[in-house]
């Protein structure tokens, strides 16, 4: 099991799991990021982005449309009332999900990006640009090339990215990650654990995110883990809405 302590001393570390491809992970970093905003101790909060495949058997690249795909899958009515969901859900945190482009593609790739940015301090910003591209502007994550340029973007140096796909000198952090996922019992993404202990699972709503994140302020170090949150949020669980 991975450790869960912060850097800094009294800061409050937040681990986070969830995948590139789930539309309700890029809804929930935006609604968490909002009740940060108005956290009293943001600036002493470390996020930690941890690797979350929801199809790990995909392909590279899928040749079919993600309205094929789900119409396969949940049928045409049901299909439709789940991309207006998340359309909405996008919608009210500022994002556009354009769907009708969307590639999508396997994201182990993507995932080691991340973990590389992680060791530069650019975590999230690679997360925020990987999600907005694969989401908004239907960038295929299938291609080193785009990776790269992602990477790039999100302030990492291009030879590093691309060194770091070529050797997969991060795949095995990505899988310590998914393995760490397994044994904290996660079916289902996003999902964060704040203080090393407190748990919230789903994209819940900004003020559920505030109160979590004043409660595991006010416990530090606390000794319990317990699930947070006193209502369902939505989620992608494994095999259920990633796109």
């Amino acid at each position: 099991m991975i450790s869960m302590e912060p850097t800094q001393p009294n800061a409050l570390r937040v681990d986070i799991w969830s995948d590139v491809a789930c539309p309700w992970c890029f809804v929930g970093k935006h609604r968490f990021e909002e009740a940060l905003r108005g956290f009293a101790h943001k600036d002493s909060v470390e996020l930690v982005w941890h690797a979350y495949e929801l199809y790990p058997d995909n392909p590279a690249r899928r040749e079919e449309s993600a309205e094929t795909y789900f119409t396969k899958k949940h049928g045409h009515a049901r299909a439709k009332a789940l991309a207006g969901a998340l359309t909405s859900a996008a919608s009210s945190v500022g994002l556009t999900y354009d769907c009708d482009h969307l590639k999508m593609a396997n994201t182990f790739r993507a995932h080691q990006l991340i973990a590389l940015a992680g060791e530069r301090g650019r975590g999230t910003q690679m997360k925020e640009r990987l999600l907005r591209a694969y989401f908004t502007q239907g960038a295929d994550l299938s291609q080193t090339g785009t990776l790269v340029e992602l990477a790039k973007e999100a302030g990492l140096d291009e030879d590093d990215a691309r060194e770091a796909l070529e050797l997969q000198t991060y795949a095995e952090h990505v899988r310590e990650d998914e393995t760490n996922a397994a044994e904290l019992d996660i079916t289902g993404v996003p999902f964060f654990v704040l203080g090393g202990r407190y748990a919230l699972s789903g994209a819940q709503r900004p003020d559920v995110f505030a109160d979590a994140l004043q409660e595991a302020w006010d416990n530090r170090p606390t000794t319990a883990f317990r699930i947070g949150g006193s209502e369902t949020a939505d989620g992608c669980e494994d095999g259920s809405c990633a796109v």
